[in-house]
């Protein structure tokens, strides 16, 4: 296995390839590969996993009796999956978490990454500094979804994502589809309001990039 992908994971941040091959020949856990499409945690399924993304990228997705679908958030190499479940009160995955591609994960049981946070205090800060970051991003998600408008809610993304990196060009969570899955919206519409916003010299949209050329355009959007 290539540790170099662990080495800037959330769970093994500031801890080298060498040490996180140490560490895992200690500690129990096992590699599960995933054809695109398929379904890895399954809603209200028992808790008992952790898993990491080698390879591929996943989608937490929670679907509603009337038939809708919302796109929680999509995850990708290095990150984590299942962490708040797992230690949660209720021990039951809140949502579907799907794969986007084929996808490769290291799995852990609770049981076996609490002996890792244990035996290691930079894994336990990293734990609990992505439990508190998807608190965060949990927030953020719930003014997201507040906005019914498709520009404004395309302009709260790009926003939030300019003052997570400190960059005014912000990639896109996959392709045009995945993005518009995410805010809720129909892929043509948040297309459509794209190019308005491109027309009007506030953002250059050039898939998978997006410039921000006017912040104060994207504030006037969300009345700010």
């Amino acid at each position: 296995m290539d540790y170099s992908v662990l080495e800037t994971s959330t769970l093994f941040k500031g801890i080298s390839a060498k040490e996180i091959k140490k560490i895992l020949e200690e500690a129990p856990h096992h590699i599960e590969g995933y054809d695109k499409g398929e379904t890895i945690f399954h809603l209200m399924d028992d808790a008992d996993r952790i898993g990491i993304v080698l390879k591929g990228s996943v989608e937490a997705q929670k679907s509603f009796p009337n038939g809708s679908q919302i796109n929680v958030s999509v995850r990708g190499a290095g990150e984590m999956i299942g962490p708040a479940a797992a230690f949660s009160h209720s021990h039951k995955y809140p949502c579907d978490v799907v794969s986007l591609e084929p996808v490769t994960l290291i799995v852990f049981r609770k049981e076996d990454a609490l002996v890792l946070m244990q035996k290691d205090i930079r894994i336990l800060e990293n734990f609990t500094s992505e439990i508190a970051s998807a608190t965060y991003m949990l927030q953020q998600r719930l003014e997201l979804l507040s906005y019914s408008g498709i520009a404004q809610k395309a302009a709260f993304w790009l926003l939030m994502q300019a003052r997570q990196t400190g960059r005014d060009v912000i990639k896109i969570p996959g392709s045009v589809s995945n993005w518009a899955m995410i805010m809720n919206v129909s892929r043509p519409s948040l297309h459509r309001e794209l190019k308005k916003m491109e027309d009007e010299n506030i953002i250059s949209y050039n898939p998978p990039l997006v410039t921000i050329l006017s912040t104060s355009d994207l504030q006037d959007l969300l009345g700010v």
